[in-house]
């Protein structure tokens, strides 16, 4: 009888033992869906943080170098967020491939024509991102993920606001 109990509580052991293990592996796994969304994040944070040392450099408007700094800032802080919710949950920070293609046909330009391509370029990209984000927010698998989309939102959709006040005023004087 001793032999049997012994031999019952062992497996039951090992099935708890099992059965926890599957589950902090489930909660370490993010979904295709999320991971995707982390990698197009993480690419378009960086190359926010990119173009935005580039224009804090050479951008001839002043609305231009500020807001060139401050996507340096604020994509940089997104980024680190988001890279320590990855590493909380387990899972491996992607790599993120240097664009530089944007960067590179900045580069050639000066003046009003960076500051008017630059600025193009930021409401582009960020009414696209507020898209993603929004989508992400709303139906996303992992609730922390979301929950981290619905925080940066307003940040992007500032962004956005400011790219546009940036790009009137650029406008006229690229012409």
């Amino acid at each position: 009888m001793k032999t049997t109990t012994s031999f019952l509580a062992s497996i039951l052991a090992l099935l708890l033992a099992a059965n926890l293990h599957g589950r902090a592996a489930e909660t370490n796994q993010l979904s295709a869906k999320d991971s995707k969304f982390i990698k197009n994040a993480l690419i378009g944070g960086q190359m926010e943080v990119t173009l935005g040392q580039l224009a804090a450099q050479k951008g001839a408007d002043q609305s231009v170098r500020d807001f060139g700094t401050k996507m340096v800032a604020d994509h940089q802080k997104a980024g680190d967020e988001l890279k320590g919710l990855v590493t909380q949950k387990g899972g491996q920070v992607p790599e993120v491939p240097d664009q530089n293609s944007m960067a590179e046909h900045l580069q050639k330009l000066y003046g009003h024509d960076f500051d008017k391509m630059y600025m193009n370029h930021m409401v582009k990209d960020h009414m696209k991102d507020i898209a993603e984000f929004e989508s992400e927010a709303k139906n996303g698998d992992d609730a922390e993920l979301k929950t981290w989309a619905s925080k940066t939102l307003p940040v992007l959709q500032e962004h956005l606001q400011l790219a546009k006040a940036a790009q009137a005023k650029v406008e006229p004087a690229a012409r």
